[in-house]
């Protein structure tokens, strides 16, 4: 049988990047992945370097040209899903200038608060500018300095010459479209947190004037917006040169890893959610409506789809306390880790995972645990907060503390979910669970008792952005439509809640105290 035609879909995260082949009915063929280093610098830096984005992008294209030519030959079309809130200044050649600036650097927090401030003020930032933030955007800058809007002007002010011969500043997926197209161009996510669109017409996302004359950044220096799904291109010359693709190949404009990932999952209908499980973790929909819950930290956010907008509801720390656990608590010795000893491959640790967590009651000997290992974004925004174990005795083990780390997250997770229902004026009845943690068969039935949820377990969780990339490829250039992603998407098995979600209601009702009483607390110690 001929192969269908493919979209390479390019997945660049923070520890790497990937690519995979993806058809319009969402088959993945091929994974490829390379590494790519990021650098932490004094003062809360954190950097990584484009040029070994697009250096590893070949190499992964190389990979998949080795392992699967035949759909290699078939690619039709590039689409890429990114990591989102970093910041690349570009000359008028479009060459970088500096490092990419990663969405973890809070650098340009104090130039925030310099540009921002006001007499009435939260957090160091004007109430009426706040306003008209809300008003417009649905937002407002993350007072850590952890996004565009502060990077840019940490730029101005650290680095003038930078920014005297700075074109265009550019989020991560507007460099890698810059390089594959050679036009210069930003998506109607990729900008959001810049900070200065007027997002209140989901079909014509803008610039604001208002809010570009405040934001201290030259005009000419925001790229034009485009829609996700719009193709900006063909490949240029040099980019066809070093992925080994025709020049014919289309590009289209893609989007942000969140973005992605809530059309990977498959839930492109009106209120259908998705958790995304991975260093972190997101309940998101789609939704016809902007709308912004200031108090939970919950916003929608222009999306994919042109006429929606994505709600999210970010839990900061999800699969980071597994890792946490993983490389400072598991013991070599682990008697219940295959060949006697831990390893680092993720997928392995889950099954080692997997065969703890079973034996282990629900309530683990009553330990609870607060997944709170660098602050939280909702339904709480404090960055405060740090994780901590409660209640262990003589008696608690080891397996305990590991099953108290999943029933803590999932416990968080629920805490959310009182926030999300009342943003979606509905319950939640059944939700999709997918990015890399939800390998773990066991969390998967925690976290359905834990929510009282069915949770239908996305088939191939850890592809799901590229997935997600695929399929707005697909749509861009005309291959399937948004309705028809529904039918397509695959879950694997489906979680009910069990007998044990009495036992969680109980501990859910603790838990809901804990925030209450530990905040002073933690706010002495970690201020």
């Amino acid at each position: 049988m001929a192969v269908p035609p493919q979209v390479l879909a390019i997945d660049l995260g923070t520890s790497g990047m990937k690519a995979a082949l993806v058809a319009a009915d969402g088959t993945v063929t091929g994974w490829a992945e390379r590494p790519v280093p990021l650098t932490v610098l004094p003062g809360g830096g954190a950097e990584q370097d484009p040029v070994a984005w697009w250096d590893a992008l070949g190499q992964v294209v190389a990979d998949l040209g080795r392992d699967h030519a035949e759909h290699l030959r078939a690619v039709t079309t590039i689409c890429s899903s990114t990591q989102g809130e970093g910041t690349i200044a570009v000359d008028a050649q479009g060459r970088p200038l500096t490092a990419c600036v990663t969405w973890l650097d809070m650098r340009g927090a104090a130039h925030l608060r310099r540009q921002f401030g006001g007499i009435a003020s939260y957090a160091g930032m004007s109430l009426v500018k706040i306003a008209r933030w809300l008003r417009l955007t649905g937002g407002m800058p993350s007072v850590t300095g952890k996004d565009p809007a502060a990077h840019m002007l940490f730029i101005r002010d650290d680095m003038p010459e930078v920014y005297a011969n700075t074109a265009s500043f550019l989020n991560v997926l507007d460099w890698i479209n810059l390089k594959l197209t050679g036009r210069t161009v930003a998506t109607v996510d990729s900008i959001l947190t810049s900070w200065v669109t007027d997002n209140r017409k989901a079909d014509a996302i803008r610039y604001a004037p208002s809010l570009v004359a405040a934001s201290g950044i030259d005009r000419d220096k925001f790229p034009e917006i485009v829609k996700c799904t719009e193709v900006i291109g063909t490949l240029a010359p040099s980019a066809a040169d070093h992925l080994g693709l025709p020049t014919s190949v289309r590009v289209v404009a893609g989007a942000i890893d969140n973005t992605a990932a809530a059309i990977g999952a498959g839930t492109v209908r009106d209120n259908e959610p998705h958790l995304y499980l991975g260093t972190s973790s997101w309940i998101a929909a789609h939704v016809p409506a902007k709308k912004t819950d200031v108090f939970s930290g919950i916003a929608s956010i222009p999306c994919a789809i042109p006429d929606r907008y994505l709600m999210t509801a970010l839990q900061a720390t999800a699969g980071a306390n597994l890792t946490w656990l993983r490389d400072k608590v598991v013991e070599y010795d682990d008697p219940l880790v295959s060949a006697g000893h831990v390893t680092r491959d993720e997928s392995s640790i889950f099954e080692a995972f997997d065969k703890i967590i079973p034996a282990v009651p629900a309530g683990s000997g009553g330990v609870l645990y607060m997944p709170w290992l660098y602050g939280e974004r909702a339904p709480v925004d404090d960055p405060h907060l740090r994780a901590g174990f409660l209640n262990i005795s003589l008696d608690t083990s080891r397996s305990d503390l590991l099953r108290a780390v999943f029933e803590g997250v999932a416990l968080n997770t629920r805490w959310m979910t009182k926030a999300v229902d009342r943003f979606l004026g509905t319950p939640m009845t059944s939700l999709v669970i997918t990015g890399g943690a939800a390998r773990s068969s066991s969390w998967c039935q925690i976290f359905a008792d834990v929510l009282g949820t069915e949770v239908r377990r996305d088939a191939h969780p850890v592809m799901v952005n590229a997935r997600g990339a695929g399929w707005i490829g697909a749509v861009g250039a005309g291959m399937i439509s948004f309705p028809e992603i529904s039918g397509l998407a695959q879950n694997d098995q489906i979680f009910t809640p069990g007998p044990d979600h009495a036992r969680y209601d109980e501990i859910f009702e603790i838990y809901t105290c804990l925030h209450k009483q530990l905040a002073p607390v933690y706010r002495k110690l970690n201020s």
